[in-house]
C-alpha cells in the first residue's frame, strides 16, 4: 500500500435490528404516554371549569369517552338509598338508536350496572354477555361487547358509575384505559361535589369556601387532620386549599396551596387546582416535583390563570424508615415535629409560584421521618401579620407547636388556627399528618 493513500473512514457499527425496533417501540411507547398525559389533564381542566351540575356530569361523560376512543360512554347517579340508578345520562346514541329506545325506560341499575352498584371496583368486561351478571339489552339497543365501568366517590361515598363501551378501533378496553379512567374520576369527584355544594351554598360565600375543601377521609395508617379559617373580613371567598390521601402503593400524599384573589375567581381557580392535582396523584408521576410541573403547565392553559403557591409531599416507608419528599412552589415551609426534638423548619429554598415561569425546573428535597412524627403545612395567613416580620410568625408558630406536642393531630390543628400568631387579614389553613409510632 502506497504511504501517501488515505484510509477509508469507517462507519460506526450499527446495533442489531431487534435493538433499533425495541429502541423505537420504546420511544413510540414514551410518545404515546405522554400524549395520553395531555389529553388527560385537558380532560380535567374541562369537567372541573364549571359549576352547573348537569353541565359537569355530561362533560365527564364525553371527557372519558375521548380519553379511551369509546363509542359509547354513561353515568349513572346512585338513588339516595343506594338501591340502583335514579339519573342515567348516556352519551354517544346517533338520532337514529335514540329512536330506536323509544319507550324504553332509562337503566334501573340492574344487570353489571347493578353489578358494579354493588362492587364499586373498576370493571373491565371483553364479552358482556358472557359475563354471570349480564342481564342482556332491552329492544332496540344497540349492539355492545365490551365493557370499562368505573366508580365515582364523592366525600367517601359512592355518588355513581362511570360506563364506557366499545372502543372505536374494535380493540377491547386495556389496563391503561382503566388508569386513564380511574384518573379521572378522581378529578369528576372532585367537581360533582364542587357543583353539588354550589348549587347548595351559593348566597353563602364562607360556608361555600369551607365546603370546596375536603373533608379528610381515614388514612391509615397515617393520623391527619386540617382545619380551615376564614379571613376576619366578612363576604370574602379565599383561595386556600389542602387535600390528603393515601395511594394504593400506601404511600401518603397531601398538598397544601394559596391561589391569589379573595372572590369568585380565586375560588373557581383553587378548585380547578385542587381537582387537577388529586387526578395527577393516580398517574405514575412519582416525584412531587414532576406532578408540580404537570399541574403548572395545565394551570397556564387555563384563559386566566392566577400565580397560586402550592406545596405537595409524599411519605412512604423506606425500608426500616419513613421518608417525606416534597417540592415547594413558593409556599410557607412545612414544620416537622418528631418525638424528642425541636420543631424545625425544612425550609430548602423554595421554587417559584405556579402560573410564574414554565421554563425554570423544579426540583425536590427529601429528610428522613422518625417514628411517630408530624409534619404541619399551613398557608400563611396563619403566621403573617402586617406589623411583624414574617420571621416573627414562623418562630411564633414553632413555639406554639412545641408547647403542645403531645396534642393529637385533630386537636393540635384546632388550636393552631384558633391561636395563630398571624393578623386574621387573610384565611387559613392547616394541616398534620402523623406516621405511626414504632412498633
Amino acid at each position: 500500500m502506497d504511504g501517501d493513500e488515505e484510509l477509508e473512514p469507517t462507519a460506526p457499527p450499527m446495533p442489531p435490528n431487534d435493538d433499533l425496533l425495541r429502541i423505537a417501540d420504546q420511544l413510540k411507547e414514551l410518545g404515546r404516554t405522554q400524549e395520553k398525559l395531555h389529553t388527560l389533564l385537558a380532560a380535567m381542566l374541562s369537567v372541573s371549569r364549571d359549576l352547573d351540575l348537569s353541565r359537569v356530569l355530561r362533560r365527564i361523560v364525553t371527557s372519558a369517552m375521548g380519553l379511551v376512543g369509546a363509542r359509547y360512554g354513561a353515568m349513572g347517579v346512585l338513588a339516595e338509598d343506594g338501591d340502583g340508578l335514579s339519573v342515567f345520562i348516556p352519551e354517544g346514541l346517533s338520532d337514529e338508536e335514540v329512536a330506536d329506545l323509544a319507550g324504553v325506560g332509562l337503566p334501573r341499575g340492574r344487570g353489571l350496572l347493578g353489578y358494579l352498584i354493588q362492587h364499586p371496583q373498576p370493571l373491565r368486561v371483553d364479552e358482556i354477555r358472557a359475563h354471570p351478571a349480564s342481564a342482556g339489552f332491552p329492544p332496540g339497543h344497540p349492539p355492545m361487547d365490551t365493557l370499562l365501568g368505573v366508580a365515582i366517590t364523592v366525600q367517601g361515598r359512592v355518588y355513581g358509575n362511570l360506563y364506557l363501551s366499545e372502543r372505536r378501533d374494535g380493540r377491547p378496553f386495556d389496563a391503561q384505559d382503566e388508569e386513564v379512567v380511574v384518573a379521572l374520576a378522581g378529578a369528576a369527584a372532585v367537581a360533582i361535589e364542587n357543583a353539588r355544594l354550589y348549587e347548595q351554598v351559593r348566597a353563602d360565600s364562607e360556608k361555600f369556601q369551607r365546603l370546596l375543601l375536603p373533608r379528610l377521609s381515614d388514612l391509615g395508617p397515617f393520623r391527619a387532620a386540617a382545619v380551615y379559617r376564614p379571613a376576619a373580613e366578612p363576604d370574602q371567598l379565599g383561595g386556600d386549599w389542602y387535600d390528603a390521601l393515601t395511594l394504593p402503593d400506601g404511600s401518603c400524599c397531601m398538598a397544601i396551596g394559596d391561589v391569589c384573589g379573595h372572590d369568585l375567581t380565586a375560588a373557581a381557580a383553587m378548585s380547578q387546582t385542587r381537582s387537577m392535582l388529586r387526578a395527577l396523584l393516580y398517574t405514575r408521576l412519582r416525584q412531587p416535583s414532576r406532578m408540580l410541573t404537570q399541574l403548572d403547565l395545565a394551570l397556564n392553559a387555563m384563559p386566566s390563570s392566577l400565580v397560586t403557591t402550592a406545596l405537595l409531599a409524599r411519605i412512604d416507608r423506606r425500608g426500616e424508615q419513613w421518608s417525606l419528599e416534597w417540592s415547594n412552589a413558593g409556599h410557607p415551609p412545612p414544620l416537622l415535629l418528631a418525638p424528642g426534638q425541636a420543631p424545625r423548619y425544612l425550609d430548602d429554598d423554595p421554587c417559584l409560584p405556579l402560573g410564574v415561569d414554565l421554563n425554570l425546573p423544579r426540583y425536590d428535597s427529601n429528610c428522613r421521618l422518625p417514628d411517630g412524627s408530624t409534619v404541619v403545612l399551613f398557608t400563611d395567613g396563619l403566621i403573617e401579620h402586617r406589623h411583624r416580620p414574617i420571621q416573627t410568625g414562623l418562630r411564633s408558630l414553632a413555639e406554639l407547636v412545641a408547647a403542645h406536642a403531645s396534642l393529637p393531630p385533630g386537636e393540635l390543628c384546632e388550636l393552631l388556627a384558633d391561636e395563630h400568631p398571624g393578623d386574621g387579614r387573610d384565611d387559613i389553613a392547616v394541616m398534620t399528618v402523623r406516621v405511626p409510632d414504632a412498633p
